[in-house]
């Protein structure tokens, strides 16, 4: 079986090495970066801070403070995925039968220090 590489959707947005303004999710306690409401608004993908921040009620996930999420698409199908770290195996995997989230990766980190709970592009980490 052939294996396609994907197109890095996050080089688009490499530009972004920080952030000025942080955005607060509807759900409490839960922010975002420039970066990423830059992505998101671009993708028209608003429900995808929707799918990282729901899950931080759940016991396996609250405990990671470091969290490396991603969204692979192939035929308008996404796949979103949560893992401690790059070498550690996927905690979450969710599947959205249907997007409109451009074909590729995308990667994104959530990072809970105890003061704060930010989801941000690996570029501004």
């Amino acid at each position: 079986m052939e294996q396609t590489l994907l197109k890095d959707l996050n080089d688009e947005f490499a530009g972004f090495t920080g952030t000025e303004n942080y955005y607060k999710h509807w759900l409490p306690d839960f922010f975002f970066t420039d970066g990423i409401k830059t992505a998101v608004t671009k993708f028209a993908a608003y429900w995808l801070l929707d799918v990282v921040f729901s899950y931080q009620t759940k016991p396996n996930v609250s405990g990671e403070k470091f969290q490396i999420w991603t969204i692979t698409v192939e035929d308008k199908k996404a796949t979103v995925e949560m893992r401690s770290d790059a070498d550690q195996p996927v905690l979450i995997r969710q599947q959205i039968p249907f997007t409109t989230f451009p074909e590729g990766l995308f990667k994104m980190y959530y990072i809970d220090d105890g003061s704060y709970k930010v989801l941000l592009l690996p570029s501004e980490y």
